[in-house]
């Protein structure tokens, strides 16, 4: 059994310190979503979670290095920060848009007796995170939650070409690009000039990208920052379904632009 002194002992009684101040620093943090003000003063929050001043001043401090926090230099007031935003943000968009999805992925299905389908990226990569199916014999279905290179398909070429084109070179030049089917697109200089052509137009299209023998047509899903957050498609047996016709792009794109403005995006 470790003794006081032992090296056992000491890791321990260091982890438990460091456990305890993270919880401090996350009760902190939580406090700012809790209270009636959007900002706080230090006395405020010591007072309120039993902590002392000099305690909360260095959850602070640490929680400002890291943007979760910001002070106002003339009022020494705290507010949440750009990051603390930005989190709130990613989970309403990962939680919110399956369900402002899920009555356009129904009807776009019913309406076109095809698969629809929304995707959420995730890095690097976008995957499946619902569909809805149609009553047909013949027909597509995608797996949920299988994740999949943005250069592959319509669904990840719609995530790709409106990303900031920081964002798209970097993805480009840091290694190379995927191939998921003999068709999928794995020269730069092509998926980039498909990626302007899938920008100007406002969707993309793919045969045979992902899935050998399917054909899909994707458009994005804005939030009020006008950022892509999802991406919903129609696919369908290549056989059958043209993803190119007047009337798949206009239903999807009507599904698109509502689900973007319920997230509170307005076209410029």
């Amino acid at each position: 059994m470790p003794t006081p002194s032992s090296p056992g002992s000491v890791e321990e009684e260091s982890q438990s310190r460091s456990i305890a101040a993270v919880e401090r620093a996350m009760d902190v943090l939580l406090y700012f979503g809790r209270a009636d003000q959007p900002d706080l003063g230090v006395t405020e929050i010591a007072t309120a979670l039993g902590l002392t001043k000099a305690a909360v001043h260095r959850i602070l401090t640490a929680l400002r290095s890291r943007e979760l926090i910001t002070v106002d230099p003339a009022t020494r007031r705290y507010a949440l920060g750009h990051a603390a935003v930005a989190l709130g943000r990613a989970y309403l968009a990962r939680t919110d848009v399956r369900a402002m999805a899920a009555p356009e992925l129904k009807h776009l299905s019913e309406r076109t007796h095809e698969t629809a389908t929304l995707s959420l990226r995730r890095g690097d990569t976008r995957l499946y995170v619902d569909q809805v199916v149609p009553d047909q014999e013949l027909r597509l279905e995608v797996s949920l939650g299988i994740p999949f290179p943005l250069n592959a398909g319509a669904s990840s070429k719609a995530f790709l070409a409106f990303l900031p084109d920081f964002e798209v070179d970097a993805y480009v030049t840091r290694h190379p690009l995927e191939a998921v089917t003999d068709k999928t697109i794995v020269d730069p200089a092509k998926l980039r000039k498909d990626l302007a052509a899938i920008r100007k137009r406002g969707y993309a299209t793919s045969l045979g990208e992902r899935q050998a023998g399917a054909a899909s047509i994707a458009a994005p899903i804005f939030d009020h920052d006008a950022r892509v957050v999802a991406v919903i498609s129609l696919a369908g047996p290549a056989l059958r379904f043209r993803p190119d016709t007047e009337q798949a792009v206009a239903d999807l794109l009507g599904a698109a632009g509502r689900i973007s403005a319920q997230l509170g995006y307005r076209p410029s």
